[in-house]
């Protein structure tokens, strides 16, 4: 039911679109909204970890960590979940001993849902740009939604590795969702039309993501996942030291530049908490 009055409300902008004057615009990204959810935040006494050429030892920083709901007439669409909405529940939120971090989370996902009129039952499509646990936190929620998801990423995500080193409990859950491998390095469209694409960024992890998404009226945004954490990453290219391959990272910075030229698209860090704010403040959506 929810679809159905989706789209007719769509059809209807769509008829009023084919009176108006030509424009670039698909009829079909009249219909598409999204929705920049506050999922938690981190901050960091110490950033050297996220640069793997010492710039920012000892610089604090402070990261928003988002969700985004993109909703289309076929189908709503979590990418990235944050932080698990169980730190919301802890009165000082998560400071894990010895080191220099404390996480937070003001308001779980689910409440954030539930000002729409949706429960993780709802929603339709699920994806990560990658599945660390602040991107990830919540995917258990929605193990009965379609699962998006990169090929060597899903491959790595229950290998004998990621269980030694204690990953797969915040996702187990997915291990047997109905699962949509995307293989090789073509961007896969999620609904057919060319409004919301996922395409490959790796070197973070093996199958990072990013998602482009197209709307009418304010154009395209690219969410980037973890390409550039924090403000200073997309100028000075840095690396974290943490990431899968420096190479594969440095070559998907090029990429993802390339993408958001050819799409004229506004990039968005998703964990810079500028780029978050000049998003429009929930329950508003980008059209």
């Amino acid at each position: 039911m929810k679809t159905l009055r989706l789209w007719s409300a769509c059809l209807a902008l769509t008829a009023c679109a084919s009176t108006a004057p030509a424009s670039r615009t698909s009829p079909a990204a009249t219909c598409v909204k999204l929705y920049a959810i506050h999922c938690g935040r981190v901050e960091l006494g110490d950033s050297g970890f996220m640069a793997d050429d010492g710039s920012m030892k000892g610089v604090p920083a402070e990261t928003v960590v988002p969700c985004y709901l993109i909703r289309h007439p076929k189908g709503d669409l979590l990418w990235d979940s944050g932080l698990s909405e169980s730190i919301a529940d802890m009165p000082d939120g998560m400071r894990p001993q010895g080191q220099p971090v404390h996480f937070e989370v003001k308001k779980k996902l689910t409440a954030s849902l539930g000002e729409l009129g949706l429960s993780p039952a709802d929603i339709e499509f699920v994806s990560f740009s990658h599945l660390h646990f602040d991107h990830a936190g919540n995917a258990n929620l929605f193990a009965g939604s379609t699962w998006l998801v990169d090929a060597e990423e899903r491959d790595g995500a229950f290998s004998e590795q990621a269980h030694r080193r204690g990953e797969v409990p915040h996702y187990s859950a997915l291990e047997h969702a109905k699962t949509v491998r995307i293989e090789g390095d073509a961007p896969y469209d999620v609904f057919g039309d060319g409004t919301v694409s996922i395409h490959q960024a790796p070197g973070h992890t093996p199958g990072h993501t990013v998602l482009l998404v197209k709307t009418a009226k304010s154009g395209a945004v690219l969410l980037t996942g973890d390409l550039w954490p924090l403000r200073e990453s997309r100028e000075r290219q840095l690396v974290p030291v943490y990431n899968a391959s420096r190479e594969q990272t440095l070559e998907s910075m090029k990429r993802v530049e390339a993408l958001a030229k050819d799409s004229n698209a506004r990039i968005i860090r998703e964990h810079v908490p500028e780029d978050f704010a000049a998003l429009p403040a929930f329950p508003a959506a980008l059209e």
